[in-house]
């Protein structure tokens, strides 16, 4: 059996979170991101602890396998951010992604988040996949609440509203 451990991070992770998700980002999707683009990324815990959000990691030994993020953007609402898993750590067998996204929800149930928000682009088919198989529903931009945090590259937006 695999054994992931799923963990809260903060700004000593920094390093490690961007050697996850930037070469996911350009090499293996080649989308022209840079560092520079994702300032939030230097600092974990102003743009996601501070907001009532969190970040968490799937970690196999000391290896960091994946990543999610959640930016609290209203009372009740969440925005997932930096959705990412290390491509040997994908599938069924880990459960990487699936152990990340529980993780995150089991968050928003304990702190009254009932309605989750994301942006992605359109070139992460695997994700779109991924969000409606866990019931998340495809919505246009304008049906985003006004305060959501916008990414300037996202273009396909997904909602789910928690249920007890």
């Amino acid at each position: 059996m695999n054994k992931l451990v799923i963990t809260p991070l903060t700004n000593d992770y920094s390093e490690q979170i961007i050697d996850v998700v930037l070469p996911i980002q350009r090499i293996e999707f080649g989308v022209p991101i840079t560092i520079e683009d994702q300032p939030d990324l230097l600092d974990i815990e102003k743009n996601y602890h501070q907001t009532g959000g969190n970040f968490w990691g799937a970690k196999h030994n000391e290896l960091l396998a994946g990543t999610i993020a959640l930016i609290a953007f209203d009372k009740h609402a969440g925005a997932i951010r930096k959705m990412f898993v290390r491509e040997a750590y994908r599938g069924k067998e880990w459960g990487t992604g699936q152990s990340l996204l529980d993780t995150l929800i089991d968050y928003c149930r304990q702190n009254q988040i009932t309605d989750l928000y994301l942006g992605t682009v359109e070139a992460f088919k695997a994700a779109h996949r991924f969000y409606e198989r866990n019931g998340f529903i495809r919505l246009a931009k304008n049906e985003l609440p006004p305060s959501f945090p916008l990414m300037s590259r996202d273009t396909i937006f997904y909602h789910l509203h928690l249920t007890n």
